[in-house]
């Protein structure tokens, strides 16, 4: 599940937000997403508990007639953890659990790789990636797609190395997310989709909002998927229309797998400004005190300066709270999440002592039209200087591809001419990683051949790269290749095979750093 770039806070404490949204914001909006050949755009902003804008721009999908509209549905990502927050926070004014409770005393089956973590493991725990497990950890049972459950995932969680100590340090998760729903389905005896249904949207108010797959796939107004891909790295390309019934596994819907509409995320916005209360004075969907625990640091992120020419979005601080981010921009502090699905890209973003929120939802992966009008609308709440961010932004991605597209057109033109040490067809055989199951390799008259069997459809073939190493070119040309290294023993045998993406910049998603596949039956 993609998580991408960032925002933060600013200055003139204490001095009222700007009335409305840009003068001329419409156009600034029209002109960006024709120039970045966006096809929709879904924009939500409310200050001081009034919505001044819920609106959609451009189509549904790229080159059909229906335009977007306010009640057009996106797919909104990551930042659909702080609904999942927001669920748990019933339970929690409902007395039925505490941010501080144990895991296992709500859901016995819980186990992660250490014993000790698994008992200490609390429900805030979950929520703040600070768990020990690396970045991206386990995502591949749900990405690009997965067929397991959510219980089976859960499960597989024990077999996961952590590559920290527990508490020491931030990683972005999407796993235990997961097992935050699953903890929503054991307190609650109901599925977290209807969980959600029934305690959050409806009682929110929400107009569209949907967790159900089948319900957001029948409503007509929504917005179809989109992305470049096909070339060295992922980003270059014609913008296409993505299957949106090929997505990643239902089982991580908790972690991201929400449809909102620009209504439902201005009353999101209205709900999180007010401190859970509803609009108009109609009663609450989580008290006053959930929402102080869901914006309060718990977990410091590492700052890494950004390069020009979007140096200047740098914060001085940044945490993690329960489900939000929390960052300085200019002085003030911004709440803030950012959302990325294949084909799907969102930001959600606070203001709290401007009492502003705007959230930014496209049908696509360009990056200026996100982050590009966040940082407008930013600076313009908080009386900055007016910069060109999409321009900014245009600039640092075309470096950003350019630079990985160098990186791999270099590794492609120069392998060491040496290998492969074996027949090819002596690699071939089932191996085995704990925690993500098979990997089948398979020999015929034009080769080798690849299947990531619990993820369906990650198939395709080897081509030899250097010494043992070949790269895995999948039949589905939206997953970008990967290289797998197989390791011999003294007899001669593959005793290990290691994987890697070839992209340097590929989604940290494909989380191939974690696998450690042996021969089928003879793991330790």
């Amino acid at each position: 599940m993609k998580r991408c770039l960032l925002a933060l806070p600013l200055l003139l404490a204490g001095a009222p937000a700007l009335a409305d949204p840009p003068a001329g914001f419409d156009a600034r909006v029209e002109s960006i997403r024709t120039a970045t050949e966006t096809p929709g755009i879904s924009i939500a902003i409310v200050e001081d508990g009034k919505v001044v804008l819920a609106k959609g721009y451009g189509v549904r999908r790229q080159g059909a007639a229906p335009k977007v509209d306010a009640d057009t549905l996106f797919m909104i990502g990551s930042t659909g953890k702080a609904f999942t927050v927001a669920a748990l926070a019933t339970l929690v004014d409902a007395g039925k659990i505490g941010w501080d409770d144990k895991v296992i005393d709500h859901l016995p089956g819980f186990q992660m790789y250490d014993p000790w973590v698994t008992r200490e493991m609390t429900v805030r725990d979950l929520l703040v990636h600070r768990s020990g497990l690396g970045l991206g950890a386990g995502d591949l049972l749900l990405v690009p797609r997965g067929k397991l459950s959510r219980a089976e995932v859960v499960g597989r969680l024990r077999y996961l190395k952590p590559a920290t100590s527990f508490r020491s340090g931030y990683a972005y998760d999407n796993i235990l997310y997961i097992v935050a729903g699953a903890l929503i389905e054991a307190v609650s005896g109901q599925g977290w989709e209807e969980y959600m249904r029934d305690h959050v949207f409806r009682p929110g108010g929400f107009p569209n909002a949907t967790a159900e797959m089948a319900r957001q796939l029948s409503v007509p107004d929504r917005a179809q998927p989109h992305a470049r891909y096909g070339g060295p790295v992922r980003g270059i390309g014609p913008v296409r229309v993505l299957d949106e019934r090929d997505r990643l596994g239902q089982a991580g819907a908790p972690a991201g797998l929400i449809a909102a509409s620009a209504s439902d995320m201005a009353r999101w916005l209205q709900i999180q400004l007010a401190g859970g209360a509803l609009p108009g004075g109609k009663g609450r969907l989580f008290s006053e005190a959930a929402a102080r625990e869901m914006w309060t640091p718990v977990t410091p992120m590492p700052i890494e300066p950004y390069p020009e020419p979007v140096a200047g979005i740098t914060p001085s601080y940044q945490s993690y709270a329960l489900g939000w981010d929390v960052r300085d921009y200019h002085g003030a502090k911004v709440i803030w999440h950012a959302g990325g699905l294949f084909g799907f890209t969102t930001v959600v973003v606070l203001i709290p002592e401007k009492k502003v929120g705007f959230a930014i939802a496209i049908n696509s992966e360009e990056i200026e039209p996100r982050y590009g009008l966040m940082y407008e609308l930013l600076d313009h709440y908080l009386g900055l200087p007016k910069q060109d961010w999409p321009a900014r932004f245009a600039a640092f991605k075309r470096n950003r591809i350019a630079g990985a597209e160098a990186a791999v057109r270099q590794q492609a033109a120069t392998p060491a001419q040496v290998g492969p040490s074996l027949p090819v067809a002596r690699y071939a055989g089932r191996y085995v990683d704990p925690w993500y199951g098979a990997l089948a390799v398979g020999s015929d008259a034009k080769g080798l051949t690849v299947d990531f069997t619990t993820t369906p459809g990650m198939a395709g073939r080897l081509e030899h790269y250097q010494y043992d190493s070949f790269v895995a070119r999948f039949d589905d040309p939206a997953i970008e290749p990967a290289y797998l290294t197989f390791a011999l023993d003294a007899d001669g045998k593959v005793a290990r095979v290691t994987a890697k993406p070839v992209s340097p910049i590929a989604d940290f998603s494909f989380d191939y750093k974690d696998l450690d596949f042996v021969p089928e039956g003879e793991r330790p």
